[in-house]
């Protein structure tokens, strides 16, 4: 059975937001809101938060997940980045926007693509989500909250509460955040590449 807590999405309460991550921490999954959408969260080196992530999403290890980090110091860490992708980075973040790029040793291989060494990196502009990374102190591995055979991401954390109460550890209620995904680019051939249209203009891309 799922806890459920009600957060400020414009003032987080510091206790909820340390319980959630102490939640993280003893190796939960978390149902969380984001900029775009709703999202599930756990911790990157937890191998059982991501055999759970991916079995809820029904997804196998060819599906991209997501490090979601604090700021744009977490990205050399995690991420092979030039000159010219670091400022288009800096440039459009926070926001709606997940990359690709190609990762570091410091990124566990079961979160890799299997025949690549990609990842995505998102840097939020939801306070909550900053709350949460800023109080974890290292990135959260994430992927948008769609149920198998659904298109669009859940947005409404009460229904998320419903249909997932056993599946997850955490519900936060942070508001409704919209049903779009992220807008994912590709920086991989030093070109960028729209992905996938989602939320956020295109046009830095183009």
């Amino acid at each position: 059975m799922s806890q459920f807590f009600v957060i400020h999405p414009d003032n987080p309460q510091p206790r909820l937001i340390k319980q959630a991550v102490d939640i993280l921490r003893s190796g939960g999954v978390i149902a969380y809101p984001t900029d775009t959408a709703y999202a599930l969260g756990c911790m990157m080196g937890d191998k059982n938060g991501i055999d759970r992530l991916r079995r809820i999403r029904q997804i196998d290890d060819k599906h991209n997940l997501t490090l979601v980090c604090r700021d744009l110091s977490d990205l050399s860490t995690f991420a092979k980045v030039d000159n010219v992708a670091f400022r288009l980075i800096k440039n459009n973040t926070p926001g709606p926007y997940t990359f690709i790029l190609e990762a570091t040793r410091e990124v566990p291989r079961r979160l890799l693509h299997p025949k690549r060494r990609t990842i995505g990196l998102r840097v939020l502009s939801n306070q909550i989500a900053a709350d949460l990374l800023q109080e974890l102190g290292e990135p959260m591995l994430s992927t948008s909250l769609i149920l198998p055979n659904e298109e669009e991401p859940l947005a409404d954390p009460y229904y998320i509460r419903d249909v997932l109460e056993h599946d997850l550890d955490l519900v936060i209620d942070g508001g409704f955040c919209g049903f779009e995904e992220s807008t994912v680019v590709s920086l991989l051939e030093g070109v960028p590449e729209v992905v996938r249209q989602g939320a956020g203009d295109t046009a830095p891309f183009m």
